[in-house]
């Protein structure tokens, strides 16, 4: 699959854009573990145009972690035009427009998933923004519509296409779905297999198995897939996915020291890249939490390593998961 010049292979796997999820240090850990193209959590346009600290240290990115996709978001055309500009002086290898974020905050502003209220501003405002940059491929990410009565994405493909975007990708839920429910991959397969589209189409919801994964290219016919939420907490997902992908043999589960001792190098990661431990920690301890489901009597622990605030209480936490493990195998 190419998007522009970027020659991503066959059957790429994607690290799609989390907001607080995707850092330098987490995109780091999934190029490591296989993924083809990684994106920073999404940016804001006024934040950019502002210079917001925050917001310009997401632009940051690790040679070691390329190719990547800086994501921006906003409600105004020109804004966006403008951000566009100074995000391409960071010289991702992509640019990506989000219309697909549903939360309050973002959508009820007008801004992600809430510019599918508005198509045709939606296509002039990705029109201005491939005309704004120089030589960077523009992509977008977007939903199948705002509800289950404006699902006009294989439409709207079509058009965002004409105005010059090099790849689209599409979750397979509406706006008023958020991410409950499951994904809808039909239009996903419908605007894929539409004659009149020849550029990439990216496939994006619920893949959470090498096996699932393996489904939506064969059944759906997508250029590539986009994993989420199941990266949180488990980035080798796109090991166990690409290996499946390749030989068609599912590789065994990492054991719980082995998952301990990933997490506690992503955290001396992020300690590294923020400079702060305990700010790091916030960053790192969702992950922490999340990689442990289906331990019994792990919750209690669980909570414990979203509580704790140092390096040392998170690695106690660790051991005491390892300790539980290993005492449940020796029950069994």
């Amino acid at each position: 699959m190419r998007i522009g010049n970027l020659d991503l292979g066959a059957r790429p796997v994607l690290l799609a854009p989390m907001e607080d999820v995707t850092d330098m240090p987490f995109r780091r850990l999934c190029k490591g573990y296989g993924a083809d193209l990684m994106y920073t959590e999404f940016v804001s346009a006024d934040a950019i145009i502002r210079d917001v600290k925050s917001s310009m240290k997401k632009l940051d990115i690790d040679p070691a972690e390329r190719p990547v996709g800086i994501q921006i978001y906003g409600r105004e055309i020109e804004p966006m035009v403008e951000a566009a500009k100074i995000v391409e002086q960071s010289g991702p290898d992509i640019i990506d427009i989000n219309f697909g974020c549903p939360v309050k905050k973002v959508a009820g502003k007008g801004a992600g998933a809430g510019m599918l209220r508005d198509i045709p501003k939606m296509v002039e405002m990705t029109r201005r923004v491939v005309q704004a940059v120089d030589h960077t491929p523009v992509t977008v990410k977007t939903r199948l519509g705002w509800d289950e009565n404006s699902k006009f994405v294989v439409d709207t493909a079509e058009r965002l296409q004409d105005v010059g975007i090099a790849a689209i990708t599409i979750h397979g839920r509406t706006r008023a779905q958020m991410y409950t429910g499951e994904a809808d991959w039909t239009l996903i397969g419908q605007v894929k297999d539409n004659p009149r589209m020849s550029i990439p189409v990216i496939g994006n919801g619920d893949i959470d198995s090498p096996l699932k994964a393996r489904e939506m290219f064969d059944k759906y016919g997508v250029d590539a897939i986009m994993i989420g939420r199941a990266a949180i907490g488990r980035p080798w997902i796109f090991n166990e996915v690409k290996h499946y992908l390749e030989t068609g043999e599912l590789i065994p589960e990492a054991s719980v020291s082995q998952v301990a001792d990933r997490l506690m190098g992503q955290l001396a990661d992020t300690i590294r890249w923020i400079g702060d431990e305990k700010r790091a920690i916030l960053h790192v301890r969702r992950h922490m939490a999340l990689s442990f489901k289906g331990i019994p009597g792990v919750k209690e622990r669980r909570v414990r390593l979203l509580r704790a605030e140092s390096s040392d209480e998170i690695r106690q936490c660790l051991d005491d998961i390892i300790e539980l493990a290993r005492q449940q195998r020796t029950t069994e």
